[in-house]
């Protein structure tokens, strides 16, 4: 697919420090050898560096040495971190003891390095669960100015050209918040939007999706869409955003016209928000099936700095693709 060969040219173009703090799990090795020899990144391995050196050496991974490899137990600066980390989390009750400890896991210290200006993003999740790899995120990094909530968006490419741009249409949120309150809904909105500007290259049109379109049906649950609409509106004055929309008059533009004349967003829509996380996550799931449209992601977005999770069923080429779509989204921040 064309744009994610553009996003591997663009990553190539403009190299970013990507770190990888499961240094030691085969298939994040693999999609490193890969990146490295493609010069698609610049890389930090976390994880025992005999470890990393004999696993490479085993499965003839030969441009690993082209990686900084950082191993917690004998690496000089862990000291700067530990105090970064005690700095940080002080407040909260941590002893410099804690923190020079929890400094050495490797998830921990892919944040450390990130804010300390050492690392422009990362990618975890192959070995570790969602909830381990947004906990240090939340604690060091933290959310961007403006946002409090983290959401998961999905690119998904389909083989309907008139639909979205060119057939490509970016869902959210389909990972993280089951059930956003109006504000939380409208600040995933304004990820969205940033993340098809950072990731697709073109000006988002989103859509608040609901049940009903323009006042077609009362409920609280469409309350909810038009009060965060209202919201990102306030949030982003000069984001193209509207709603609220049943699906098909997002997306359709005779159905959009007929049931929302006048809009500059119905019918055109190439961003989706999705008024729940049980929507999003079925409606991704049935487009992907009967249409045979296929689902990149979920990129997470409202973090200060990029940092993506995995599938823990991921493959080679699944890393591959969000190491080049984690530097795009550091380029943009």
């Amino acid at each position: 697919m064309k744009l994610l060969e553009d996003i591997m040219q663009r990553a190539k173009d403009n190299l970013q420090r990507i770190v990888l703090p499961e240094g030691t799990e085969l298939r994040t090795l693999k999609a490193a050898d890969f990146i490295l020899k493609e010069k698609a990144a610049k890389l930090i391995l976390i994880g025992n560096e005999i470890e990393i050196k004999q696993l490479a050496a085993d499965n003839n991974l030969t441009n690993i040495s082209e990686a900084q490899l950082i191993d917690p137990e004998t690496y000089p600066d862990m000291e700067k971190y530990a105090n970064l980390l005690y700095e940080i989390r002080k407040s909260k009750g941590m002893t410099y003891d804690e923190a020079a400890a929890l400094a050495k896991d490797p998830l921990y210290l892919a944040c450390l390095l990130i804010k300390n200006g050492d690392a422009d993003g990362e990618l975890a999740g192959a070995r570790n669960t969602t909830g381990n790899v947004l906990r240090p995120a939340f604690q060091i990094v933290k959310t961007k100015p403006g946002i409090k909530i983290v959401s998961g968006a999905l690119l998904m490419f389909t083989p309907k050209p008139e639909y979205g741009e060119n057939g490509l249409l970016i869902f959210a949120d389909c990972a993280v918040n089951p059930n956003p309150t109006a504000d939380e809904l409208a600040q995933i909105a304004v990820s969205t939007a940033d993340t098809a500007k950072a990731l697709g290259g073109f000006e988002p049109r989103v859509a608040m999706l609901s049940f009903s379109t323009k006042g077609s049906a009362q409920h609280e649950l469409v309350d909810k869409v038009v009060e965060a609409t209202r919201i990102a509106k306030e949030m982003a004055p000069d984001l193209q955003i509207d709603g609220e929309f049943q699906a098909d008059a997002a997306i359709v533009p005779s159905v959009g016209q007929s049931k929302a004349p006048g809009s500059a967003i119905a019918g055109k829509a190439n961003v989706l928000v999705f008024p729940d996380l049980q929507a999003g996550n079925i409606s991704y799931k049935l487009v992907e099936r009967f249409s045979g449209a296929q689902a990149i992601g979920p990129v997470l977005q409202g973090i200060a700095a990029p940092i993506n999770d995995l599938s823990r069923g991921c493959s080679v080429e699944d890393i591959i693709r969000m190491i080049t779509i984690t530097a795009n989204l550091a380029m943009k921040k």
